[in-house]
């Protein structure tokens, strides 16, 4: 990782010392929170005392001491000279609180060995004692992923003669989901499949093989933020349309999350012309909605008036708990290029994904795919052609205990915060929940200390965008989402409480996009 300059770090610290604290405290408070919203990415060299201290026009001193907090707390290496290097603490130091304020309001999480704030960047694992809502995901669906591989270890045997590299994937795990198209209404043929490694693999896959860099892919804001990350990786450039202002509520008066905003979207297609269009109609991450038949045909059309390959991410749509009857968008048209996943249905696990397009796209798609591999894990698509075949066995099991889930947490929400409003998800598995006041990163900050980790808004967004809002997910029985939800009611008391440590923490950098 290239070496971070006085100058860069000064711009991404912005207005750091407000007053609230000695200066060395803020400075490493907005440091360790650049860390932990991914701005500043692990393993980066800082720059040297005597630079950043020139460039924010502070002592030397100031920037010492914070250095020197940040090593204690676990975010600095003791690297040699000044140069120390960004890390993720694995448990809370002994030494003290991470955070400038007062004593949190409300008990303490019981027990040693509780993780740091940090412990919410990309890919690292709850540690134990966290309840994690900074994932929405599933445990596996249990005995029926456990057959699929008993099943998969009998079929093993025959394929053993061959090389065991195929970029498109195995036949019959292609012929089983183009069979899922063909039954929901888009007739498809295995040759209109390529396997992927998970659905994060089949977008990186797309941009390879369909956008350069600089090129614009217009993104739904908010927005999934994998997919955003992945965008920015390739060297795109995502442009943002933002849903409709516009919420009904509905006749319970829970507030229904408002509809794609098809004229923004379609002004944004003709005068932006991006290479690739990147939407989840089916349900939409994170706040669940389902876009309508008549939306996805508009949708269709204005992306082909306007040049602009249209890739649908599907990876949500078996997750259909109310029962919403819609088409799958590769219907309207045989360009639309479709991203599945047995991830959210089955297990994150499996790392089974795919892409659905027409037989072309798909040989450009398995050329491109070489130069990151050569083919996926031979068992997981010999266990995934089982799984797909006999996808509804496991879902109704699944769907019911979602259903669940969601109406209490909806319910918690309501009883223990009732001034967050939350949109009702007709799918998926998360609520989108609009805050009070732009607190979500200073909740997700102060979270862990509470019991539990979070991924702010500024996640699903552009800019630092979406400061007011977060998503919590249901994917945990309810006993655990009271806990998960009381948690939340006493991180908020703290900041209520503590009028300056919520200054300092929201006018931070809140981009957590890293």
């Amino acid at each position: 990782m290239s070496p971070l300059s006085a100058a860069a770090l000064a711009r991404l610290l912005g207005t750091w010392h407000l007053g609230a604290a000695p200066a060395y405290r803020e400075l490493a408070d907005v440091v360790r929170l650049l860390v932990l919203d991914g701005r500043v990415a692990l393993d980066t060299a800082l720059p040297s005392e005597r630079a950043l201290s020139e460039s924010l026009g502070v002592s030397r001193t100031t920037v010492t001491a914070a250095y020197g907090l940040l090593r204690e707390q676990g975010f600095l290496t003791s690297g040699q000279g000044s140069r120390s290097r960004t890390r993720i603490p694995r448990t809370t130091p002994a030494s003290g609180t991470l955070l400038t304020g007062p004593t949190p309001v409300g008990p303490a999480p019981a027990g040693p060995g509780l993780a740091a704030p940090g412990l919410a960047a990309p890919g690292l694992a709850a540690p134990e004692g966290l309840i994690d809502l900074a994932y929405a995901s599933l445990p596996a669906s249990g005995e029926v992923v456990h057959r699929a591989f008993a099943a998969a270890l009998t079929e093993l045997p025959a394929l053993l003669p061959g090389f065991g590299y195929d970029a498109i994937g195995l036949l019959p795990l292609r012929q089983a989901i183009a069979a899922r198209y063909k039954a929901a209404g888009a007739p498809t043929t295995a040759d209109q499949i390529l396997v992927t490694s998970g659905a994060q693999h089949a977008l990186t896959i797309i941009l390879r093989a369909l956008a350069g860099r600089q090129d614009r892919v217009l993104v739904e804001h908010p927005s999934y933020p994998n997919a955003l990350d992945g965008i920015r990786a390739a060297g795109c450039r995502p442009t943002p349309v933002a849903f409709s202002s516009a919420a009904a509520r509905g006749g319970d008066g829970m507030r229904v999350a408002p509809a794609w905003d098809m004229q923004a979207i379609q002004a944004a297609l003709m005068q932006q012309r991006p290479k690739l269009a990147y939407v989840v109609p089916d349900f939409h991450n994170p706040t669940g909605q389902v876009m309508p038949d008549l939306q996805r045909r508009l949708l269709v059309r204005a992306a082909a008036a306007a040049g602009t390959t249209l890739v649908v991410d599907e990876t949500l749509r078996e997750l259909n708990l109310d029962g919403v009857e819609t088409t799958p968008v590769a219907a309207f048209s045989p360009a639309v290029v479709t991203i599945g996943s047995l991830s959210k249905s089955h297990w994150a696990g499996l790392r089974t994904g795919w892409i659905r397009a027409s037989g072309d796209l798909i040989q450009r798609f398995a050329a491109a795919r070489t130069s990151l591999d050569l083919g996926g894990p031979v068992m997981e698509q010999l266990a995934g052609a089982h799984l797909v075949r006999a996808l509804d066995e496991p879902l109704p099991a699944r769907l019911t205990a979602l259903r669940d889930s969601r109406a209490a947490l909806l319910e918690l929400l309501a009883g223990y915060l009732p001034e967050w409003e939350t949109a009702y998800p007709s799918g998926g598995l998360s609520v989108w929940c609009k805050l009070p006041a732009p607190i979500s990163t200073a909740l997700t900050v102060i979270a862990p200390e509470h019991g539990i980790r979070l991924a702010a808004g500024p996640r699903f967004g552009i800019g630092g965008a979406f400061e007011r809002y977060l998503r919590v997910p249901f994917t945990l029985p309810p006993e655990k989402l009271e806990t998960a939800v009381l948690a939340l009611r006493s991180a908020q008391d703290r900041l209520d409480a503590a009028p300056q440590l919520r200054r300092t923490l929201k006018d931070a950098p809140a981009v957590a996009i890293a």
